[in-house]
This record gives structure tokens, sequence and C-alpha cells, in this order.
């Protein structure tokens, strides 16, 4: 990649310089993610689709990457922001660098950014759209790049053109699931828990879903504003009560949109694989995988059969919600571990159960 100064330039006015590997211009809602490993499933993560990222930890690159550990088939970032860039990692798994890898996605990279100084700035003002151009990019071209509307079809970017199914024809449970902008390994650990999965388009009509007659239905997680998903959230409110029904990140919002609660958006949300939460149903304390913006409006539950079943020990946020009249529990984090700790698995073996009748 070419190698250039360059800047982010956030709408506010602040700059924030370093070196930029690539001449693109890129422009998108600046945002942070504090996890100290598991880069490359950070980089193909979907819900991470049209924004610039911050990544926290100094570091990144040091063991290269390997398209084991990539969540789906490319990068949808409009930016990276680090540190420091490792370019020799050192790993038994090592098949490339960093650099290999976002060259070969077509994604810029601002290297030698205080990333310190840049997180501290969101955590206080809130995420905001900025702009990365090499360093003698004309100030008019800045200010009109920074003035570009901000993105809302991300979802309809990220999830899969066509119906596919994965897992044995002959599993104990058949799955449909919706893909919001869905990781592998969810998929994965679906498959492994003994389910045959049937992978529906966003917008595939509710009776169509319905129509394969799956023993539950699994919302997936996905990027951008829940709110904007109204043909969305329309096919749930079809398929609520009909099925059981587990829900992940856009998957939770979704599902409390469609029954009647509101969302919106957070100071600077939360990304990262270190986000600590308390399960009220199981009572344990559970460090989880988490990435998104939004959140659930408390104060839009008063008088609705919902119970808060999960919270945020940093902010006190929901992070779980079960349905008192439909068999249906959604949580706000990734339980898959891809990145993150594996202690979230036992989310997967609730929704399980409640297919086989509990």
């Amino acid at each position: 990649m070419q190698k250039v100064k360059g800047k982010l330039v956030l709408k506010d006015g602040s700059v924030y310089e370093g070196t930029l590997y690539s001449t693109h211009k890129s422009v998108g809602e600046v945002v942070f993610t504090t996890g100290m490993s598991g880069y490359q499933e950070t980089l193909t993560d979907p819900s991470f689709c049209g924004q610039i990222v911050i990544f926290t930890y100094p570091l990144i690159g040091n063991y290269g990457c390997n398209d084991l550990f990539c969540q789906s088939d490319s990068c949808c970032y409009k930016g990276l922001i680090v540190s420091e860039l490792c370019d020799e990692p050192s790993s038994w798994r090592d098949e490339g660098t960093v650099l290999d890898f976002l060259e070969k996605n077509d994604i810029p990279v601002l290297t030698g950014v205080d990333t310190r100084a840049l997180t501290r700035r969101i955590r206080s003002y809130g995420t905001i759209q900025g702009v990365m151009v090499p360093a003698d990019t004309p100030e008019d071209e800045i200010q009109a790049l920074l003035a570009t509307p901000e993105e809302h079809d991300q979802v309809a970017q990220v999830t899969t053109k066509k119906v596919y199914t994965m897992g044995p024809e002959d599993a104990k449970y058949s799955v449909a699931v919706m893909d919001y902008g869905v990781k592998r390994h969810i998929l994965e650990c679906l498959v492994e828990k003994g389910c045959r999965l049937t992978v529906f388009p966003a917008e595939t009509p509710a009776e169509d879903v319905l129509a394969i007659d799956p023993d539950g239905i699994f919302l997936s997680n996905g990027p951008g504003d829940p709110a904007d998903l109204k043909p969305e959230i329309e096919n749930v409110k079809k398929m609520i009560g009909k099925k059981p029904i587990f829900g992940i990140c856009m998957g939770h919002q979704v599902m409390a949109l469609a029954n009647g609660a509101r969302t919106k958006k957070m100071l600077f949300g939360h990304r990262g694989i270190n986000q600590p939460v308390r399960d009220l149903v199981d009572h344990k304390i559970c460090i989880t995988s988490q990435n998104h913006g939004f959140m659930v409006d408390e104060d839009s539950l008063k008088g609705l059969p919902i119970e808060v079943i999960n919270r945020s020990l940093n902010d006190n946020t929901i992070e779980g919600l079960r349905y008192l009249d439909h068999p249906t529990f959604t949580v706000q984090y990734h339980p898959e571990a891809s990145p993150g700790p594996s202690g979230n698995a036992y989310l997967f073996d609730r929704f399980i159960k409640m297919m086989g009748g509990h």
C-alpha cells in the first residue's frame, strides 16, 4: 500500500495526524473498540460496516492474520486507526500481516496516531463523523466530505443475497436465521449445538420464513440504527409467538421495536471483548463481546410484558430481555466468542431448551 502523511479530521475540527497507508479519502462515523486481541475477527465483523474504527490497544498485528479467523468474506470498514501496526508478526498460524489483509480489502489505515487522546475525546463528546485523508488534501474538499450524509443502509450491504443452509439434514432442530450481518462463528456454534440452519436475507417476508416450519428463529447481529429496519421489524412482528425466538445485538433491538419499545443512540456505544454483564437469570457475571452504538430505551418498557434479564456493569444499560407472553429472549452482546471470552455459549443452550419445549 502507498504510504503518505495523513490525518483524521473530525466534524468538530479536531485533527489527528499520522502515516496513511493508501491515498483513499474515506468518511464515516468514528468509533473505538477496546479488545486487546481478536483484531482480525473484529476487522471482519459486519456490525462495523461504514465506520472508521479506532483500536485502543496500542499494538495491532503482532500474531498476523489467517483466513481461519475471518467472520465474514470481507472487511467493510471505511478506515482503521491504530497507534502502532506490527509489520513482523510471530505466530505458528501467521499467514500474512494486517497490512496485507487491509490492502487485499482496500481499507485505508492511519498509524502513529495518539489513539488514547482520540478515544478520550470520543468518550467525552460522543461518536462523530470524521474523514481520513492525505495531509495535503484541500480544506474545501475535507469540508465537503464531512458534509456527507450518514449511512442508513448498512444491513442491506452486509446481509446474504440468497437463502442458504448449514448443518446436517438430520439435525435435531431446524433454525431459521435472519441475517442482519451475522458472524460466521455464530452460525457454526448453532450447528455444533445440533441445528440445521436456513439463513435468510434480512428483508425476507415472514411468510417465507415460517413456510419452512422451523423449530426456532434466530435474529442476528448487524450494523446501523435498528429503527431504519422497518420491513424487518414488520416481519418480526408476524413471527412473534409462532416459534421460539433468540436474538442478539441488532436482533435484540429489532425484537424490542417489534414489541412496542424504543431504541436510542448511545454516547459512544459498547465495542470490545471485555464488557462485563450481570445475568439476572443464572445469577452470574459474564465478560462479553459487544459491538453496538444503540440500545433499548428502558423508559419505553413501562407497561410492556417484558423483563430485563441482563445489565451492563459499566453503565447499567439493558443487555438482555425476556418476553413474558411469547417464547423469546434476546441479548445485546455476542455469545459466540469470536473474538472474546467463551463463557457465554450457555445462551445457545438456553435457546435449544426453548426449542425443546422448555
